[in-house]
């Protein structure tokens, strides 16, 4: 592995060698940061988004166009700031050495042991639709397994980018963390060149295309990663579920963000002959929660270019056969100001685009089911969803599901909130990633579990090494046929 920028790939931008480089030998002077060190990143970095609160949420608000800013608080700010000091006080736990058992053979004077460590200096890529909190999470996990950390935000976080480049000195030095905007000196991006950096562990959230191609770079290097990627996460409503309850909290997570969440509701699944009703419940529950898409509580399409991609997949459905049924109806939304109101889409089939690809959106596309088999078997034959909401009370129902469906994580009875609960983990399976974090799950991500065995003052390994006949022979035969 490198040491210094000479010894760093020649292509790669000069900031992202140098930065490397400094992180590199800031971890070589400092290999093993105590848990008071730990704790006060920690805390720093709680600091940094309790006292900046308004500037985060105006950078953010700037860089969609229109945020809500409810939702950039309790999404982004109130999630970050709440995983950061449960870290706090969950760390010396987590650091703590586990003592293991030992086997026959070295039983009972030696003793075994897992120790955490840090891995070193650990890249996170960050996508655009919570930019802050994915760029928080992962970072928490990292400081608090003793690592450095480099950043690199999404072309669409300009101002969030900028905003951050200018605290981050006042919270860290910069060989502890240092964060990059997305354009380089020639306005391209630098995403290809991060993921390039010999890193000790790499966090890459997005599309499944762009997570193959940030593993083949990793692959040069042989540096671990952890991909949060996507795909199409199902919801399942069962008969004995009430429908309008379902449909609340279906519909709360298909219009946060404006549906632009990894985890959302990609398409619904409904009891055959329930399909009108659950739009009607839903067009009620649009019309309370939203009476105005313009006031600012309804967040924008991030760009043009994903404005015009979800338009054009609309327009699909509907030139093959779909029905387009508006959820808030009366309301145009803005297409100047890329306001898209929520849609959903009947009479679906796998020749649509919203059938094919994650929608990333405010379009619901709604198929029925007469049985459960038909579900299970519709899931399987996919690749594996980032998450899976089942809604049934039904226990035994619940546990079929599970057992016979494979997904990132699920939510039963409500939908997102498994994503959001710092103890568990958080992370897809397949095409929707691997590996996880939140939480102790994100502390083990970036250590290395080094185990360590300590023998005793009795080596017992001296009774089986040769000559074999005799004592040697008995005891590995005593030993081969132990039955309990």
């Amino acid at each position: 592995m490198p040491n210094d920028t000479d010894q760093l790939p020649a292509h790669i931008p000069a900031p992202l060698r140098a930065c490397f480089a400094a992180q590199r030998a800031a971890f070589q002077s400092a290999r093993n940061p105590g848990l008071q060190e730990r704790r006060n990143d920690l805390r720093a970095l709680h600091r940094l988004l309790l006292e900046n609160r308004e500037a985060l949420v105006a950078a953010v608000n700037q860089d969609f166009g229109c945020r809500s800013r409810f939702e950039t608080l309790m999404t982004e700010l109130l999630q970050g700031q709440e995983a950061a000091l449960d870290a706090v006080r969950q760390l010396p736990r987590w650091m703590k050495q586990q003592r293991r058992p030992l086997d026959l053979t070295q039983y009972p004077l030696a003793r075994a042991w897992v120790q955490p460590q840090p891995l070193g200096v650990v890249g996170i890529v960050v996508p655009w639709n919570f930019p802050i909190g994915m760029a928080v999470q992962p970072m928490i996990g990292a400081l608090a397994a003793g690592n450095r950390v480099m950043v690199k935000m999404s072309e669409n976080s300009a101002h969030l980018a900028r905003l951050l480049q200018s605290l981050l000195p006042r919270y860290f030095a910069a060989d502890k963390v240092s964060l990059f905007a997305d354009a380089g000196e020639n306005g391209n991006s630098i995403g290809p060149l991060f993921t390039q950096l010999p890193f000790n562990h790499l966090f890459f959230t997005g599309s499944p295309q762009t997570g193959k191609a940030v593993m083949a770079n990793c692959a040069a290097h042989l540096t671990p990663v952890t991909l949060e990627l996507g795909g199409k996460s199902p919801a399942i409503v069962a008969p004995d579920y009430p429908l309008q309850k379902a449909a609340e909290r279906i519909l709360w997570v298909k219009m946060l963000n404006a549906g632009q969440i990894c985890t959302n509701v990609d398409y619904l699944f409904l009891p055959e002959g329930q399909e009108q009703a659950f739009i009607a419940h839903a067009q009620r529950i649009v019309a309370q929660r939203y009476p105005d898409l313009l006031n600012g509580e309804y967040t924008a399409i991030i760009d043009q270019r994903q404005y015009e991609r979800l338009q054009a997949m609309l327009q699909d459905a509907i030139a093959g056969g779909a029905q387009a049924i508006p959820l808030c109806p009366g309301q145009a939304g803005d297409a100047a100001r890329r306001i898209m109101p929520p849609v959903a889409l009947l009479n679906v089939h796998e020749g649509m685009q919203v059938m094919q690809r994650e929608i990333f959106g405010p379009l619901l596309p709604i198929r029925s089911y007469r049985s459960t088999d038909e579900v299970v078997q519709y899931i399987n034959d996919r690749p594996s969803p980032l998450a899976l909401y089942l809604f049934t009370h039904d226990r035994a129902l619940q546990a079929h599901y599970l057992d016979q469906t494979l997904s990132g994580g699920v939510t039963l009875n409500d939908t997102l909130l498994h994503s959001g609960q710092h103890h568990l983990p958080f992370g897809g399976v397949g095409a929707s990633g691997m590996g996880h974090y939140h939480g102790r799950e994100g502390f083990l991500t970036f250590s290395k579990l080094r185990p360590v065995f300590r023998q005793g003052p009795l080596r017992t390994v001296n009774f089986l090494q040769p000559p074999y006949t005799g004592l040697p022979g008995k005891m590995l035969d005593l030993m081969l046929w132990r039955n309990r």
